[in-house]
């Protein structure tokens, strides 16, 4: 199997986004594999590192024994801006540092991506886009965007746009960081923990379905002592690896989320004809117990594709974390799916 390569970092010169121009942006990526293989692109997702610190990486879904082959594929995993490794408010020189960093929206990613994979690695097709979460998200824009680029897309606890229900959700751990003691309106000078702290344990009662909460899921094995036990470690812990303006920006690139929005598109502006529109095949894969993306709106918009697309529940009481590689059985379901649809015609 080929190693991966070390990240690496494009630089687009000025960048238009949709709360500004970043004066030079960066998009840092990293490869799996040969390139002569099909290519397959996945981006990253909230919390998600190409460096695998912090909360969630990339390499779960990535090796011989995973869904992602490098043996079989080309693999480009893309960080998100404001990831902390694209540019992101904690590491842009001013004056657009911290709180005067730019909105993203995803249609911004998917264009800086898009001139990752054509102009630096001289890919001319994409075999598959996949993700997870805000990767599935951006895994929706990339057929409505560049349809001729794309042959398949695979979605998983994502969606097409995030529903009123998900943006509301995602106001609780937003509040929590900004309303905190230490945050100072952005301009802290050391990162604020009692706001991160608050957070992650605001964030973390949706991340799982709650017959995982009933099961006392958290005490498997013996890892932890108590839910508050479980709480510290996992979430708390998990973000306070993190800038408290890239988690907001980042935050606000997922609220604003949607494919309708992006401009000179076929059926821009109205959700049926959009995604009726879409050309490539998608797998679109929900948890049956996400509370952020429940399988009800993924029913909805693979009823209005027009193309084959399928949709495959994951029947998991993970919630929201069984698309994350949280536990083998999901994984295991996760892989067959995946390589099926890989593999199909």
């Amino acid at each position: 199997m080929s190693a991966s390569s070390e990240i690496k970092y494009y630089h687009h010169g000025r960048f238009r986004v949709a709360g500004g121009v970043l004066p030079d942006a960066i998009t840092a990526y990293r490869t799996y594999g040969d390139p002569a293989n099909p290519c397959i692109v996945f981006p990253t997702c909230y919390g998600g590192r190409l460096d695998n610190v912090g909360l969630l990486g990339q390499d779960y879904m990535i090796g011989e024994n995973k869904p992602l082959n490098p043996r079989k594929y080309y693999i480009v995993t893309l960080a998100l801006f404001s990831n902390g490794e694209s540019s992101s408010p904690s590491n842009t020189p001013v004056p657009y540092n911290g709180p005067y960093f730019p909105a993203v929206s995803y249609e911004d990613n998917v264009l800086a991506q898009y001139a990752v994979l054509t102009k630096e690695l001289g890919v001319k097709k994409a075999f598959c886009v996949i993700g997870f979460s805000m990767g599935g998200q951006q895994a929706y824009y990339w057929p409505v965007m560049y349809p001729d680029f794309v042959e398949k897309f695979i979605s998983i606890c994502g969606s097409a746009r995030t529903s009123p229900h998900n943006i509301c959700f995602l106001e609780g751990p937003k509040a929590a960081l900004v309303a905190s003691k230490d945050f100072q309106n952005g301009h802290y000078t050391t990162q604020p923990q009692v706001g991160l702290r608050a957070f992650g344990r605001v964030y973390s009662a949706w991340a799982y379905g709650q017959t995982w909460f009933r099961n006392h899921g958290y005490l498997e094995n013996g890892k932890y002592a108590s839910l508050d036990d479980f709480l510290r470690a996992e979430w708390e812990g998990g973000y306070l690896e993190w800038d408290a303006n890239d988690l907001l920006t980042l935050l606000d690139t997922w609220q604003t989320g949607d494919i309708t929005t992006v401009s000179g598109v076929a059926g821009a502006g109205n959700f049926t004809n959009c995604l009726a529109s879409i050309k490539p095949k998608g797998l679109i894969m929900p948890c049956k117990s996400d509370l952020y993306f429940p399988p009800e709106d993924s029913e909805i918009e693979v009823a209005l594709m027009k193309n084959g697309s399928r949709l495959v529940v994951i029947p998991s009481v993970w919630g929201h974390m069984a698309g994350g590689g949280s536990n083998e059985e999901d994984d295991a379901f996760i892989k067959a799916s995946v390589e099926k649809f890989l593999d199909e015609d």
